[in-house]
């Protein structure tokens, strides 16, 4: 009787941490979303869903070898599938230079790879997102 009793606080105990890591990783994401900090590292992008409404997001750049990538690194990832299903997408390079077309060219194969290398994100900020699955595209001036 007192193992069973010892299994259901065990089963509680950890049902409750899962929940409490649940709403940390959600309570984390939101604040991203309103607040989209913006910084040396990150542009603005803008997508436009099937209705061609109009959506701009702040994302984080890495530039290499003379190119520009960005990465889907979050839980809400709507315009990384709005720029999948209409690749003309408009960036905002520096604050205030205004808009400029792109295509954005999802990565796949050794690309990809090498971009989970090069875009390193710690185990602290996989472990406060929730470790999402990281897509990637480059950014190539239209």
């Amino acid at each position: 009787m007192a193992n069973k009793k010892t299994g259901k606080w065990i089963g509680l105990a950890i049902g409750v941490a899962l929940l409490l890591y649940i709403g940390q990783v959600v309570l984390f994401e939101v604040s991203l979303g309103v607040n989209q900090p913006e910084n040396q590292s990150t542009i603005v992008i803008a997508t436009f869903d099937d209705d061609n409404n109009r959506h701009e997001r702040v994302v984080r750049l890495v530039e290499y070898e003379g190119d520009a990538y960005i990465a889907a690194n979050h839980w809400p990832r709507a315009w990384y599938h709005q720029a999948l299903e209409n690749p003309q997408i408009e960036v905002e390079m520096e604050s205030g230079e205004g808009f400029a077309p792109y295509v954005a060219v999802p990565l796949e194969g050794a690309e990809e790879e090498l971009m989970e290398e090069v875009y390193s994100v710690s185990f602290d900020f996989r472990f406060r997102t929730g470790f999402p699955p990281r897509y990637f595209m480059r950014l190539d001036p239209a």
